[in-house]
């Protein structure tokens, strides 16, 4: 059964996906069909499609600039990649996802809706940093905490580029813990910010970290020497030889 928009949603989904409104209403319905079922996205989400998931999503294009290639790490059933993927056919997102059914999914329902500037990598972000590819945005939403987020998608980020993870109430918490950490991995400037404040009744919050470098894999740290083995004490004393001529006193046997 297809999943309708609210007034208020479908009003918004116009304005953000324009012409291509059509593929955003079959990859809702895929969402709350075969992606419940597969356990893609929890069963009461199927409710909040549009709202929670493809607008909420959708909205961080408008911190995207035009034609660049977008790097969406731990994709998943292909949040936020593929609701930026509808909206701005000018971009080319790559969808990084490691876990095999998850990526069975992304293949199925990229070519269910015909989108073609979209590209799909099995791999761990780390993998992909590893084989020196990087792109001009990073985005990522309920992956991890922002240290760790930061250590695995800093690395994939162009000089000037951005990374943009979608958090909630803890983004100005999260932000102010992983600020001295951002600045180790190359980060020229971070901040708070809130999209869709013009088509949606709760905006999407995100945190943006604008890179100063280009991106590098962080320096795996050294583990520390082992400790020299112990020996014979130089400072042994020598135990006295008994008077008159005898063998070494051993002590006393215990």
């Amino acid at each position: 059964m297809p999943v309708e928009p609210t007034e208020q949603e479908a009003t918004a989904a116009r304005t953000v996906f324009g012409p291509r409104i059509d593929l955003a209403h079959a990859y809702a319905n895929a969402l709350a069909t075969a992606g419940v079922e597969r356990g893609l996205i929890g069963p009461r989400e199927a409710d909040r499609i549009w709202e929670r998931h493809l607008l909420n999503c959708a909205v961080l294009q408008e911190l995207v600039p035009e034609g660049v290639e977008l790097g969406d790490v731990g994709s998943g059933a292909g949040l936020p990649g593929i609701p930026v993927a509808i909206a701005r056919p000018d971009l080319t997102v790559y969808l990084i996802e490691p876990m095999l059914r998850r990526v069975t999914w992304l293949r199925e329902i990229v070519a269910e809706l015909g989108l073609t500037n979209v590209e799909i990598i099995r791999a761990k972000a780390h993998i992909v940093a590893e084989s020196k590819q990087h792109f001009d945005v990073v985005t990522s939403r309920a992956v991890a905490a922002l240290p760790a987020l930061a250590e695995w998608s800093m690395p994939l980020v162009r000089k000037d580029g951005q990374l943009l993870a979608i958090k909630g109430d803890s983004a100005e918490e999260e932000l102010a813990a992983a600020s001295e950490l951002l600045a180790s991995l190359g980060a020229a400037s971070h901040e708070v910010v809130r999209c869709g404040e013009s088509v949606l009744s709760t905006p999407t919050t995100a945190i943006r970290v604008v890179a100063g470098r280009e991106g590098q894999l962080p320096k795996k740290k050294k583990k520390a020497a082992a400790p020299a083995a112990a020996g014979p004490k130089a400072s042994a004393k020598k135990k006295p030889a008994s008077r008159g001529g005898g063998r070494p006193n051993a002590g006393r046997r215990g």
